[in-house]
């Protein structure tokens, strides 16, 4: 090829590419992409393009569409060797045991977390995926591990994983571009792993998040209808899309001719059982106004609003703390057939049966346990092996 000619046919390449890579970025919508009064807007449009159940299924496929589009996930590669589970340091704790899990999401990285699973012998179980957000000590955090293990105590099988980058997910930075591709992809191979257990009970399968914990919370349940019940918490919003890579960094909520929020994300759980937990001092503060009504109206053209709720801390922050995980107990009870009555009562539910581990105590990957051989080792290897985000 001649000098010139293969020099002009590289230009054409790298600007086809960075002008793809600028098209992308025009179409994400990221932290306060609108105000509030933008938002009640835009939700008095999306509500006018639908009048009943079929005109929403219809408008809710293209959503659906929209978020495996744009976080690639049909690159993503399903390992052909199972799961190659990691499970040590079984304990017995006061009515639950705690296990430390990894298992293969793709080939060369894993899933790292913590099971919790009843001390109670039955045949098969519930089980919850449990995500946590953007909090100090993630899934070591105290509020994170009296979750688990009251669901645990209550008949459920929890398992609580790493968002990518965090805790012993240091396969890659929390901040890499694909992010929000690696966490769902996550979630869905945690439900995969879940569902491959002979005690779990393939109808009862739920899960919960709080903050960006929220945000895998209602993508995976948009997409995946294996999860029955939801239950997302401080994170449905009209006007604000997440703050961070992990939850808006991929093109899922527009394209050049159609425009979404995170709030009828949320609704594609329906007709399943979802709770939406809101509070005062964050972007949810308007749910029992904005947020809830809409996705109120998407039961109802189901006929089954007796099946969404939300609950609203108007004197609370943005946490997953003690009043907010009661209600959720209370939810999944209801419809995972867990039983609340496992839990000490006194004026309220005690959680002080909890046995609080150390960090270390509850990690995977150790001298006795290293991460397998051939793990990739950082981002750019990540996305050069799965081809995303180049």
């Amino acid at each position: 090829m001649h000098t010139t000619t293969k020099a002009l046919l590289l230009l054409f390449v790298g600007l086809t590419i960075a002008g793809a890579a600028i098209a992308q970025e025009s179409m994400l919508c990221q932290g306060h992409y609108w105000t509030e009064d933008e938002a009640k807007v835009k939700m008095a449009d999306f509500a006018s393009q639908w009048t009943d159940k079929a005109s929403w299924e219809k408008r809710a496929t293209q959503i659906r569409k929209n978020i495996i589009d744009g976080l690639q996930l049909e690159k993503m590669p399903v390992p052909k060797d199972g799961f190659k589970t990691v499970i040590t340091n079984t304990r017995e704790m006061d009515g639950y045991i705690v296990e430390n899990i990894a298992i293969q999401s793709f080939p060369g990285f894993y899933i790292t977390g913590n099971l919790y699973r009843p001390l109670e012998k039955a045949d098969k179980y519930p089980a919850i995926l449990s995500a946590h957000g953007h909090f100090p000590d993630a899934r070591f955090s105290v509020p994170v591990q009296r979750r688990c293990a009251a669901l645990a105590r209550m008949g459920a099988i929890v398992f609580m994983y790493d968002m990518v980058g965090y805790t012993e997910s240091t396969q890659v930075t929390h901040k890499m571009p694909i992010a929000m591709t690696l966490q769902t992809w996550n979630s869905k191979r945690v439900l995969d792993y879940l569902l491959s257990r002979p005690d779990v009970d393939k109808d009862k399968i739920g899960m919960t998040g709080a903050s960006g914990g929220g945000t895998q919370t209602f993508m995976l349940t948009a997409i995946d209808d294996r999860i029955k019940v939801a239950v997302p918490v401080v994170q449905v919003s009209a006007h604000f899309f997440g703050g961070c890579v992990c939850e808006s960094g991929m093109p899922v909520h527009k394209t050049a001719t159609f425009q979404t929020n995170n709030v009828e994300v949320a609704a594609l759980c329906a007709p399943r059982p979802m709770l939406m937990v809101s509070d005062g001092a964050d972007w949810t503060k308007n749910t029992p106004l904005v947020e809830f009504p809409y996705v109120q109206s998407v039961y109802k053209a189901y006929g089954v609003q007796h099946l969404v709720d939300n609950v609203h801390f108007a004197a609370e922050k943005h946490d997953y703390g003690v009043s907010k995980r009661i209600v959720a107990y209370n939810f999944f009870a209801e419809h995972l057939g867990l039983n609340y009555a496992k839990l000490p009562y006194d004026d309220g539910y005690n959680e002080s049966f909890v046995t609080i581990l150390p960090a270390d105590d509850l990690k995977v990957f150790i001298d006795k346990t290293p991460r397998p051989s051939g793990a990739l080792k950082d981002d750019e290897a990540v996305m050069k092996y799965l081809k995303i985000g180049q």
